[in-house]
Order: structure tokens, then C-alpha cells, then sequence
């Protein structure tokens, strides 16, 4: 048996340890939640209002907070489909979370985990500080949902969370780029 099936199975066996029963009822309600509160849809939302409520004011840390978590997302998108098209792994059997299966059956790396620790290490550059800091502890917490429901492996989100750190440096790193080339977007 090669090391990579190894891994593989070894990976499979603790991330089924992981998952949760559907007799966990109100835990699981809990990881239901916190599985969904990474979902791109609903920070692209939440986002886009507080970017078009600060529309045409002077550029204060909401507008390019919430324009360059905006860029970051949907950046963060495209690398991550391209990396899932590309490596093709199935997401674990299960039946929860059915619109994530059918959409993206792919789950290598987690997209949830990505956006998570993308949003945290953005904020925590950005500012404010603080909600950097309580979004560096809900992201560990998205992870571990995503991975008690059964839609990922932990190395799926494993691979999230160093995808989403690496984009988030590299964001921060350029926006002051990103600033001067496109003053309208901050």
C-alpha cells in the first residue's frame, strides 16, 4: 500500500470519528449553523450593504474593510474552484448538506475554510482589530462544522485554511496596489 492511500484512509478513518450522528440534535444544530455561517453568499450580502452604505463618503475602514474582504472572496473563489476542478476529490458520503453536493461535489480544499481564515487574517490586517480576533476564533469553529457535518475531510479543511492564509497575505500584501489602481472600489 502506498503512503498516499495511507494517508488517504487514515484521513477518511479520523474524519469519520469526527462526524457527528443525526441523534446529536442540539450539537448538531449547532455545527448546522456554524457550517453555514462561512457560506460566500451571505458575506458577499452582508458586504456589499455596508460597501453601498459608505458609497460616496470619504474612504473610512468599513468601505475598504468590507471592498477588499469583497475582492478577497471572490479571488478566494476562483482559486479554490480551480484547485477542486483540478484535483476532483468526492466529498464524503452523507446526506446533509444536499445544495452544497449538488453544486460542488468536489471537496479538496474546503472553500468554508478558505473564506474563514481569509476573512479573519484580512480583518486582523485591516482592522478593527477586535473583530479580527473574534473572526480568528470562529474560523477554527467553521472547520471542525464542516467536517462534523460530512461534507469534507479534515484534510479538506486543513487545505482550506492554508489556501485562505496564504491569499489573505497575498491580499494584504497588494492592496495598496489594489488601492491606487482602483481608488473607486475603497
Amino acid at each position: 500500500m502506498t503512503f498516499l492511500r495511507r494517508l488517504a484512509q487514515a484521513d477518511a478513518f479520523v474524519s469519520s470519528r469526527l462526524r457527528l450522528p443525526s441523534e446529536q440534535g442540539w450539537l448538531r444544530g449547532i455545527m448546522a449553523f456554524l457550517a453555514h455561517s462561512g457560506d460566500s453568499w451571505f458575506w458577499l450580502a452582508g458586504l456589499g450593504v455596508m460597501w453601498l452604505a459608505n458609497r460616496g463618503q470619504a474612504p473610512v475602514w468599513g468601505r475598504v474593510w468590507s471592498a477588499s474582504l469583497i475582492i478577497g472572496i471572490l479571488g478566494l473563489a476562483a482559486l479554490v474552484l480551480l484547485i477542486k476542478f483540478t484535483v476532483r476529490r468526492q466529498r464524503p458520503e452523507g446526506d446533509w448538506g444536499a445544495i452544497y453536493r449538488s453544486t460542488d461535489p468536489h471537496s479538496f480544499p474546503s472553500g468554508h475554510a478558505a473564506r474563514a481564515f481569509l476573512l479573519a487574517l484580512l480583518t486582523l490586517g485591516i482592522g478593527p482589530y477586535w473583530l479580527g480576533l473574534v473572526l480568528l476564533g470562529w474560523a477554527p469553529l467553521v472547520c471542525l462544522a464542516r467536517v462534523s457535518m460530512g461534507v469534507h475531510y479534515l484534510s479538506d479543511v486543513v487545505a482550506g485554511m492554508v489556501v485562505g492564509v496564504i491569499a489573505g497575505i497575498f491580499l494584504l500584501f497588494f492592496l495598496p496596489s489594489l488601492v491606487t489602481i482602483v481608488p473607486f472600489l475603497f
